[in-house]
Parts: structure tokens; sequence; C-alpha cells
């Protein structure tokens, strides 16, 4: 399989690793950053390509690492040529946007890969297969926190542009509203609030979310941009009827397990491998390297990357006009 890959920011860069410890050959990247894409070009192979039209001839699936306001116009261009498409969260800027993107795909008959990398954290996929062996009952409370410093760019910083990011409900929070769905089901209901502005010469842009489950789950997804830099915090804890996990990055390297029935604490559950195991962005390729060559199975699709869409922008609205947000799924 022939890939491309479309901006070679920071996930470009990752993806691109991640894609070079597959079969796939990398054909090359499209890039307004020169010197980042040659020395991509260098590490990897490939060639430089001035957009994506002229790449679409020489590859079999796209990788698309650009900014969310991009997304759109890109994949469909790419679906419109019949290539496979991995595209980086959030799906897209609109609802509308992803229904037309996901709509062209179907039609051309090519797969749409969203790249929601907390799915493949091994903290984060042990304790969803916790639940789902129904080792602590049924799910009633699940709290989720991801906070770090407010992202900063040399030179257009589209992440502080709402309309070219949603914010930080969107950008940030979007991977732990994809999570707790994907442990507890779709979302029925959500209310939200935030605080936004500067303090101090820092920017400053914090939320929480409730979410209701269709299934009774109740969701607490907290994020933040407010942190000082280097920092970066992610926690989970999710609490059934008959026990606890824990999840703490700045803590332990280990997922808590915590059961009713062996009537003491439950020891610490180790993860596979070490703190130098495989990056969990290259798991990720490698199943959609899977998912694209032998019509495999992945963890998250199209569908999945639209409904933490569809949750994120109804955050956005609760916290705008301070009412809940249903959705209908």
């Amino acid at each position: 399989m022939r890939v491309g890959i479309v901006g070679t920011g920071f996930m470009g860069r990752t993806h691109a690793a991640g894609w070079a410890a597959t079969p796939a050959e990398i054909v090359g990247f499209v890039s307004k950053d020169g010197d980042t894409a040659v020395s991509l070009t260098n590490q990897y192979g490939g060639q430089l390509y001035p957009d994506l039209a002229s790449l679409l001839a020489d590859v079999d699936a796209v990788d698309i690492c650009t900014p969310t306001h991009l997304h759109h116009e890109m994949v469909l261009q790419a679906a419109a040529a019949g290539k496979h498409i991995v595209c980086e969260k959030p799906l897209a800027r609109t609802l509308a946007q992803a229904e037309e993107m996901m709509a062209a795909c179907d039609a051309a008959g090519v797969k749409l890969l969203v790249a929601h990398v907390v799915r493949f954290f091994p903290e984060y996929a042990l304790a969803r297969q916790k639940v789902e062996s129904g080792e602590v009952g049924k799910t009633a409370v699940i709290r989720l926190k991801r906070g770090t410093f407010q992202p900063k760019k040399a030179a257009d910083n589209w992440f502080v542009d709402f309309e070219k990011s949603g914010g930080m409900m969107l950008d940030l929070m979007i991977h732990d509203f994809d999570y707790a769905r994907w442990v507890a089901g779709d979302v029925v209901r959500v209310y939200a609030k935030n605080i936004s502005g500067s303090h101090k010469n820092a920017a400053v842009d914090h939320g929480l979310a409730i979410l209701t489950h269709a299934n009774g789950t109740i969701s607490h997804v907290e994020g933040s941009w407010a942190y000082p830099p280097p920092l970066f915090r992610t926690r989970l804890e999710i609490a059934g009827d008959n026990g606890l996990i824990q999840f703490d990055s700045g803590q332990m390297a280990s997922v808590s397990v915590h059961l009713h029935q062996r009537g003491e604490e439950s020891p610490d559950v180790p993860l596979p491998g070490s703190p130098l195991s495989e990056s969990p962005y290259t798991t990720q390729i490698k199943e959609f390297y899977d998912c694209l060559a032998n019509d495999g199975m992945a963890r998250v699709t199209a569908v999945d990357g639209y409904k933490a869409l569809q949750i994120a922008l109804a955050a956005i609205q609760s916290a705008q006009t301070g009412q809940p947000v249903v959705i209908k799924n």
C-alpha cells in the first residue's frame, strides 16, 4: 500500500513514524513547511508534493494531518479520487461537513478512519476492556480529565482561532468525549460550562461537561488549556456497581482496579510492556494499515468520529447558552 501524508506538523511527523512501522510505502508529503517536509523525506523516503491534487495519483491512501478547518475539503478531494483516508481528529469543524465527508466516502467506496488515539493508549484500552468483561459491573459514573497548556505555533496559530479549531472543547476534550462514549455508549444529553480569557499574560481555557448516556451512566469530562507549560496530565475513573477503575498519569503507570467481592483493596494491574513499549500512535496506524490493506476491523470508525464531534459541539453550545443540549441518536 502506498500512503501520502498531508501536513508535517507534530501529528504529521508522528503519523509518519507509525506508517514506517508498517509494510506501507510512504510515497511523500504535502506541507507548507519546506524544512520539516525535507527532513521527513530524508528520514522516511518519498518526495515533496506541492498540493494534495498532485499527490493523489501516486497513492492508495491519504493521511490527513492538517488543521481541523481543512479536513472537509481534503477528504472530499481524496474520496473523489477513490483513495482511502485516515483523518486526524476532530473529523470536521461542523456536523454538516462531517455528514458530507462520510457520504462522499460511502459513495466512492473508500474507507474513512478517524484518528482518535486515546482508544489506543494501553491504560485506556485496558480500562475499557475491564468494563466490557463485566469486572466492575454496570457503569454508573465516569470521570475523565485532560489538562495541558494552550498549543502555540510560531506562525499561524490556528488553535486559538475558534472558527478554525473550535477551541479547547473541540480540539482537546473531544478525546475524552469519544472515550466516554466508547466505554458507556451513546450520549443523549450534554451540559457544559467553560472559562476562557487570559490571566497574567497566559491564555486560560478550562471546561467541564456532564454527559448523560442512554444507559444511564453519567460522565464528568474536564479539559483545560490553562496549565503552565510543559505540564500535561490525564486521569480516568470508572465506577461500576461492582468496583472502581482508576488511572492518573501524574501518579502511576498502572491501572488500579478495586472490586467489592474481594473484601479488600485490589492491587494495581500492571500494563503489558514497559515505559519504552510501542507508541499508541504507532499502534493506531498499524491497526489502520490492517483495516485498509486487509479489510480488517479498526476500533474507531467515521461514525465514531461523527458522534464525538456531535458531543463536542453540543458541549460548546451548552457552554454558550447555559442550557443543556439533547442529542438525538
